[in-house]
């Protein structure tokens, strides 16, 4: 199956780099001596959350098809409102227990806050098996409605937001990274001090010279981390973002360099993060009809589906980034796995950087 899976890749991918039926991408350069080196940058024991509260931003006026995270109490045989006694009735308790207990559910977007996105949360149309037909494949080529499915039954509008049940990622789901371990040596770059809080998008050149002025080396396997501020501004405005001032806040990389996305994929990082959105700049909704076919967001089609690199989005870097710039470091132990949740395409995240 996995010869045939796919007969070409898209250009600028790297496809089959650790076999056909690879599902970790560049994940798979974290080594154990990558993960003995990120323990090398260990020196005061000190920890950094790197999360922002799983409740942030607040409401979905940033992205209206993701909801908060909702609680509710665990049911206890159709009696409980919440805490209640160890037994099998509430109306009925054991006297000679003591336990008392509370349980939650929750009901959430994966991706609402601090998070990762799994190699199976973005696709592309692309002619994957080489018959003249665009198919919609994923990272290797595994094909959407095959390892890859939709959720179809609409459950009915009582459910709110989670009336389609069932989509599953048989293959490319966020479980395989949570099984690999996302632990190692991570670098981090701070946009904001060099480039402030404002809009723009940093392409190749502005970036090597930040990286050079900070003399900030980036090698194989290292978890690169942006620190632009947009996660900061966002936490100020304690769950009642405003949009406007959010649109004008923090830069973001530009998808549409082309060196810019070579060197991501040259200088073979692992996984890419930052505090903003989507780590690259969002730009206005392309006009319809110009005969162009072209991703919304270039970055993420560069690195989810062709490279295999996992994007972490909304992480909070701001207090880590001014503490290492204090000490005049940039390299850090972080310790990021996700939910193993088989089958889900993104998962919340709460990383740890130890310096």
């Amino acid at each position: 199956m996995s010869a045939l899976r796919w007969v070409r890749q898209p250009p600028g991918s790297s496809w089959g780099e650790f076999g056909h039926d690879d599902q970790l991408g560049r994940l798979n350069l974290i080594t154990p001596s990558k993960v003995l080196q990120g323990v090398a940058e260990v020196r005061e024991g000190r920890n950094f959350c790197l999360s922002l509260p799983l409740d942030v931003p607040g409401g979905q006026s940033m992205n209206p098809r993701r909801i908060p995270p909702r609680r509710y109490a665990v049911i206890r045989d159709g009696k409980s409102a919440g805490q209640q006694g160890y037994c099998w009735s509430y109306q009925n308790e054991d006297p000679d227990l003591t336990d008392v207990v509370n349980d939650d559910v929750v009901l959430m977007s994966l991706q609402y806050s601090t998070q990762w996105d799994a190699l199976s949360h973005m696709g592309s149309r692309f002619d994957a098996d080489g018959d003249g037909e665009d198919e919609v494949v994923f990272y290797n080529g595994f094909r959407a409605g095959v390892e890859i499915t939709a959720a179809t039954a609409d459950i009915g509008a009582e459910a709110e937001h989670a009336r389609y049940p069932g989509p599953n990622a048989t293959a490319l789901g966020i479980e395989r990274m949570a099984h690999h371990g996302v632990q190692g040596r991570a670098v981090l770059i701070d946009l904001e001090h060099h480039l402030g809080r404002q809009r723009q998008a940093v392409g190749y050149d502005a970036l090597m010279r930040i990286l050079d002025a900070d003399h900030i080396e980036v090698e194989s396997g290292d978890m690169v981390c942006l620190h632009t501020g947009f996660a900061d501004t966002l936490l100020a405005m304690n769950r009642q973002p405003d949009l406007t001032r959010l649109h004008e806040t923090g830069t973001g990389l530009d998808g549409w360099d082309d060196r810019l996305l070579n060197w991501i994929v040259d200088v073979k990082l692992a996984c890419l993060v930052a505090d903003n959105p989507a780590v690259e700049l969002l730009v206005p909704k392309l006009a319809a009809n110009t005969g162009l076919r072209r991703p919304r967001l270039p970055l993420h089609e560069h690195c989810l589906f062709k490279n295999g690199i996992h994007l972490g989005e909304l992480w909070y870097l701001t207090e880590l980034a001014a503490w290492l710039r204090s000490r005049r470091r940039h390299h850090f132990l972080l310790t990021a796995p996700p939910l193993r949740l088989p089958g889900a395409v993104g998962s919340p995240v709460t990383p740890v950087a130890t310096v």
